[in-house]
């Protein structure tokens, strides 16, 4: 028996391959959207993949699931609370599969979703591993709101949160001590709260230092899981539907992303994002333009900014760089509503730069905004008369922004408030100037 994990560090993602030596057979466990490396694994084991095992809809990521079906034929199973619209195995509690001397038990955890499943792998009859998809993770549990309908959402989280009670304890905190726990997401995840870098832990090892794993009142649990979740990015229940539903095949749709020779005759309305570095852009950039930066969360704020079927473009540094853009906005399902990319801007416009000494000396005279989450900024405020509209929020919110005065952005390091000043300048259109605190932030920081 081997365990293989894959890692998307940019979603902060694992996925797995269980395989079965003795027959030569795979089980994919919640892959990614490029399906390349699991086909790789089992040519370089000489096996095939007979079964994909989603765990619930993911919202943060597109799986390569039905993709994976139509070119190895490897049946799909997920709970039979999925509805999905593609055929599938229903893989509900207690039901099984058997690869060689491994079998793979379904055990449903409710709670991150109505629909979620964690699978106990046993093999020659003992109790090994767990893949907890986004029910249980190393150091937290899975957010219970991101399946709200649109109807009364403190009821519906609160309802999930109090499944979430009971899947940990009920059924997962009664395994073995012993086994290994294999999560679908780590640090980084916008699906939970306080993830553990760690790559995988044991149950035993949860139960002394998982938060939500601790005794408790179901009332207590149900507070603190709810209490300061991060915001829920755009493309999250895109995503979800997009996953029901099945992607197309990622080669397919990536390559069918138009190369353009330059920015000129773009469709009027269409965002610009802009991933150069922000230095560069700031010395010349297409008018209106966004600048979400090449960087490890670059997929989580371009769903964060740009809306699900709303058409964008992307500039790049270099071609190889832009190819690899592109092949990271499939991976969140956004490659299809892409106009277009390229490298050359002809006509740009340069920012204006903050003077840092006059913005230390003369900040009244500054309307400045904060754009991280609210628990930084209850950690440390920083400035004291700031706005806090987290970037998330912010494409929502430009329009609360005072203009009597230079606007000031800033985050925790510069990232952030790179994008944030580019998108509040696009939308007020030179009503007022704004301007880039950048890494100087850090030169006010406790």
């Amino acid at each position: 028996m081997k365990i293989e994990q894959f890692e998307d560090k940019h979603l902060s993602h694992y996925s797995y391959a269980v395989l079965s030596e003795c027959r030569n057979e795979i089980i994919l466990i919640d892959p990614s959207r490029d399906p390349s490396a699991y086909y790789h694994f089992a040519e370089r084991h000489q096996a095939k993949i007979i079964g994909v095992i989603e765990t619930h809809p993911h919202a943060d990521f597109v799986s390569a699931h039905l993709e994976i079906h139509h070119k190895t034929g490897a049946t799909i199973y997920c709970s039979k609370l999925n509805t999905p619209s593609y055929l599938f195995s229903p893989f509900d509690e207690d039901q099984t599969i058997t690869l060689g001397k491994i079998t793979l038990r379904a055990i449903n955890t409710p709670g991150h979703s109505p629909d979620s499943i964690s699978i106990l792998l046993e093999h020659d009859g003992k109790q090994k591993a767990l893949f907890s998809g986004d029910t249980l993770f190393i150091g937290d549990c899975g957010r219970p709101d991101l399946r709200e309908s649109g109807g009364d959402s403190m009821a519906e989280r609160n309802f999930l949160a109090a499944q979430m009670y009971h899947s940990l304890r009920d059924k997962l905190m009664k395994l073995s001590d012993e086994v290994i726990l294999y999560p679908a997401h780590g640090a980084g995840t916008l699906c939970g709260k306080a993830l553990s870098e760690a790559n995988s832990s044991t149950i035993g090892a949860e139960k002394r230092s998982n938060w939500s794993l601790q005794e408790m009142t179901e009332a207590d649990f149900v507070s603190a899981l709810n209490e300061n979740q991060p915001f829920i990015p755009f493309y999250f229940p895109f995503d979800v539907a997009l996953n029901k539903k099945g992607a197309a095949p990622f080669e397919d749709s990536v390559s069918a992303v138009q190369i353009m020779e330059s920015g000129e005759n773009l469709k009027p309305n269409a965002l610009i994002i802009d991933t150069r570095r922000e230095d560069v852009f700031k010395k010349g950039h297409i008018e209106g333009a966004v600048n979400i930066m090449d960087g490890n969360k670059f997929e989580t704020w371009l769903g964060s900014i740009v809306k699900p079927e709303e058409p964008y473009y992307l500039m790049a540094e270099n071609l190889a760089t832009l190819h690899s853009l592109i092949a990271r906005t499939a991976s969140i399902g956004y490659e299809t509503q892409l106009a277009g990319g390229f490298i050359n801007a002809v006509e740009t416009v340069p920012d204006e730069i903050i003077d840092i000494q006059n913005f230390k000396e003369n900040q009244n005279g500054y309307t400045i905004v904060d754009v991280r989450n609210k628990t930084e900024r209850m950690e440390n405020s920083i400035f004291e008369n700031s706005i806090n509209i987290p970037l998330g929020n912010l494409r929502e919110r430009v329009n609360e922004i005072p203009l009597e005065q230079p606007v000031a952005v800033h985050c925790a390091g510069g990232y952030r408030s790179a994008a944030a000043s580019s998108l509040i300048a696009s939308v007020i259109d030179g009503k007022q100037k704004v301007l880039d605190i950048g890494e100087a932030i850090k030169d006010f920081q406790n």
